[in-house]
Parts: structure tokens; sequence; C-alpha cells
């Protein structure tokens, strides 16, 4: 017999590639791979790549391509990551698609999901992107682009086709493929003059939270120590807006704190209303393709904007983002790693970047 047990089922060419990568997924624990199981052949379990237990030694796996083959020979189901329970998921999800798919001419809500689901927001929304590889909110923005190519492509005229894809306006097919935060920059006039925000502040695990909307979206999110601080801060930056304390923001404000605590990516879909400079508004977009758990450098980020030289501009904009979490610029630090400042204080940036990292390790 010889001295490794590991064997692949699957009916890819390349096994010795995808044996690789399936182990590399059970190492780093990558809760995203799911076309396979893995068996360990001294305890007769099998468990999904992102399961918590302890790792197991290499020369005692075997991988198989689903469950069902795995019980076929002879392993019996983990009891902590329940791999199993994964079709349920897969169930779920594709209520969730099928639902997005009949609604592409408006935005669907995570609420909505939820209600359709019977599980909280974020929640549904942590099950969409485990299937699905994506948002719910991206997966819409596909839906609509294939379907524009698919009416394109049957010869209609582009206003016809545009309005079948369900984007509702032709300006919008515009808007959505260079506008990844939802927003548009000058949007606001200056001091918000004839704009009405609502806001309100609750108690958080990263201190006070002060969450304020527009009718667009959220343009701003505070952390402090006390709230009336927070409030001083919004009324200075909007003093020409009609501000309204809205107690009904608090259950988004708590929605907000517990998905940067198990699930940052869900705050990516959050509709938002910022005014910015085009260069601010770059980076805060670049800002939000950085993933949860990871950090850049100033440089790093700046040379993703194609200007490695504007490291000091690119720390001026992080520091003038008004959207803490939304906009995470807390996953930017020195070039040696040390964390810098942070406008709503350092502290407060190593425990978001301590939970980031403790949600990607599962």
């Amino acid at each position: 017999m010889p001295a490794a047990t590991v064997s692949i089922l699957t009916t890819q060419p390349d096994a010795a590639e995808v044996w690789a990568e399936a182990w590399a997924a059970v190492e780093r624990r990558d809760k995203s791979a799911r076309e396979f199981v893995y068996a360990v052949t001294t305890t007769g379990v099998f468990c999904r790549s992102g399961c918590p237990s302890r790792r197991p030694a290499r020369d005692n796996v075997r991988f198989f391509a689903d469950a069902a083959a795995a019980r076929a020979a002879g392993f019996r189901p983990c009891l902590r990551c329940r791999p199993e329970e994964v079709s349920g998921e897969a169930v779920l999800a594709r209520r969730m698609a099928d639902f997005l798919d009949g609604q592409r001419d408006r935005a669907v809500t995570l609420a909505e999901l939820g209600r359709l689901t019977g599980r909280s927001p974020f929640t549904a929304q942590k099950v969409f992107r485990r299937v699905l590889g994506l948002t719910p909110a991206q997966y819409q923005r596909q839906a609509r682009a294939r379907a524009l190519r698919e009416e394109l492509s049957r010869g209609d005229s582009v206003t016809d086709a545009v309005y079948a894809a369900g984007f509702g306006a032709s300006s919008r097919v515009y808007e959505s493929a260079g506008d990844a935060l939802g927003m548009r920059p000058g949007q606001f006039r200056w001091g918000g003059e004839g704009v009405v925000i609502r806001y309100w502040t609750a108690p958080t695990l990263l201190g006070e939270m002060l969450v304020a909307r527009t009718e667009r979206g959220i343009c701003a999110v505070a952390l402090g120590a006390e709230r009336e601080g927070l409030k001083h801060e919004l009324r200075g930056r909007f003093e020409a807006a009609e501000l309204r304390e809205d107690p009904s923001l608090d259950a988004e404000i708590e929605a907000m704190a517990q998905a940067c605590r198990e699930s940052p990516a869900a705050l990516l879909d959050l509709p938002l209303d910022l005014r910015a400079t085009a260069f601010q508004m770059r980076v805060w977009e670049s800002l939000r393709r950085i993933p949860a758990g990871e950090t850049r450098s100033y440089r790093e980020v700046a040379a993703a904007l194609g200007n490695p030289k504007a490291v000091r501009a690119v720390a001026r904009a992080c520091a003038s983002n008004p959207a803490a979490l939304l906009v995470p610029c807390h996953r930017v630090v020195g070039s040696d790693g040390q964390l810098t400042g942070y406008r709503w204080g350092v502290e407060r940036k190593r425990k978001i970047l301590d939970m980031e990292a403790k949600e990607r390790r599962g």
C-alpha cells in the first residue's frame, strides 16, 4: 500500500492540479470552495474545506466530489461544519436568485430577501454570496447587463432594450457602468442646501455610531465616544441641510454593527450618497475593493490608481472619508504594516481589523 492515502475523485483531466488546489483550500479553511468535500481516514469523518476543526495530516485525506460520494465510501458527516446542509443553502440561494430574476426593474433590498428565506437580511446575503460567489446586488446588476445584451442581440433598438432589461431609464445604463458606489460626484450643493438628512445614533461594540441618510442613500457613518460630538460634527458638515432625528435607523445601525462582526462584505451592498472630488471618489472605490481581513499600504493604493507618487493625496482622501466601515479606510496601513492615523481613533481601527481577520479565519 503506498505511503500516501490521498485520492481525488474528479472528472477533470489534471488530477494533480485539482488535488493541489483542493488541499490548499483545506489548509486556508476556504469557505468559498464548495465543489468538493474531504474525508479523514483516521477519524472516518468528511468535512467542507472551511471546517474549523483541527486540520488533518495531508496523508490521511481523501477528496470526493460531493457528500453523497463520501458517504458511499463509508465516511460520516462532520458535526461541526455539517457538510450535507450545504444543499439547504443552495436551495435558499436558488430561491433568492429566482426572485431577483423576476425583479429586474427595481433594486431588491436585503430585508426582502430575509423575509423570503425566513433569515435575517445579512444571513440571507451571506448564504447567497457563499453559494453563488457574489452579492445579491451584484447578481442583479449582472442579470440586467445579461438581459440587455440578449435584447440587443435580437435587433431591438437601444431604448427598447434598455427598458426591457429592467434599467428603467437609459441614463441608468451609463450610471451603472462606471459608478460602483451608486453615487455621483458633486451631487450635493455645498453644505447640503435643500437636502433632508435623517440621522440617528446608537451604542455599538465600536462605541457610539451615527448613521445619516438622504433619500438616495447613506451620506455619513461616524464613530465616537459620545453622541453629542457626533451630532455636532454632522451639523458642521451639512450646515445648510435639514437634519431630522429618525429612531427607525436604530435597526440599521444594529444590522451594520452585526455585519461588521459577521459579514463585512454585506456592507458593500448598502446604498451610498457621498459628495467628493473625482480623485476622492476613485480612492474610495479602490478601498471598497480591498477584501475584508486584508490591508493595503497608502503606496499600494496609489499604485493601484496608476499614480504611485500620490501617497499623500491618498492619505488625505482616506482622512476625509465620511462613511466609516462602508468605505473601509481602516484597511489602509503604513508601508511597514503599522496602524497609522484613523479619524475615528487608532484603537478603534485595530478593533475593526481584528474583527475582520477573525471573521475571515472563520
